[in-house]
């Protein structure tokens, strides 16, 4: 009596092969690299930026005497006018951080505004008042709390370049900041610093009598 051996058609051999093939492979992965399969499944980010160019040079003649660092929250609402905000409107709650810095700007100064007697003992600086800069957001401590948006809103997010703008928020806080910097002694911190700033360098060069005066 004679038993006949049926052969696999070829198909199933390469399946076969395949499902084994991936058995072992699945298996090493779980034995080396699971504590690592995060890395073998991650992505990579690569920086393909070209290089920064200089596009202009400026010699600064500014002292910057002091910086200020600022931290407003920002409610921003737009409404639709014949529309309920569910459908039409936003509301955005903003956190900006931020510095403003105070200078004087000592390249205004001129040959009648300084005074030196003849022994080089006593020295007079007139100088023009403290000016603040401008607001300079940083991006690493603001951000958006909570973002609103109606209907149409959310519609038009979603055929936007770019959905999360925030940039109406960030000027609005970059405003607040220079009125706070307005309404805060900056300027008065900063005369005081360049005042001690001068009168230290003088006397390091021999001068026993220094006075610093601000106007226009």
């Amino acid at each position: 009596m004679t038993t006949s051996i049926k052969r696999l058609p070829g198909w199933a051999k390469v399946v076969s092969a395949f499902a084994l093939v991936l058995v072992v492979l699945f298996a090493g992965l779980r034995l080396a690299v699971l504590p690592g399969l995060r890395d073998v499944f991650g992505t990579e980010t690569h920086d393909n930026s070209g290089p920064a160019l200089l596009e202009s040079i400026q010699d600064m003649s500014r002292y910057d005497a002091a910086s200020g660092n600022f931290q407003v929250v920002v409610d921003l609402e737009k409404d639709a006018k014949y529309l309920p905000d569910a459908i039409r409107g936003t509301r955005t709650l903003y956190v900006g951080a931020g510095t403003v810095d105070a200078y004087v700007d000592l390249g205004r100064v001129g040959r009648e505004d300084v005074t030196v007697d003849d022994d080089r003992t006593s020295a007079t600086l007139r100088l023009p008042h403290a000016a603040l800069g401008r607001p300079a957001l940083d991006p690493d401590h603001s951000y958006a709390v909570s973002k609103q948006r109606g209907l149409l809103d959310r519609l038009g997010d979603v055929f936007s370049d770019n959905p999360n703008d925030e940039r109406a928020v960030q000027r609005l806080a970059a405003r607040h900041i220079g009125e706070a910097a307005k309404d805060s002694r900056l300027t008065a911190r900063a005369e005081e610093n360049t005042t001690a700033m001068l009168d230290g360098l003088l006397r390091s060069l021999g001068f026993t009598e220094v006075k610093v005066t601000y106007g226009t």
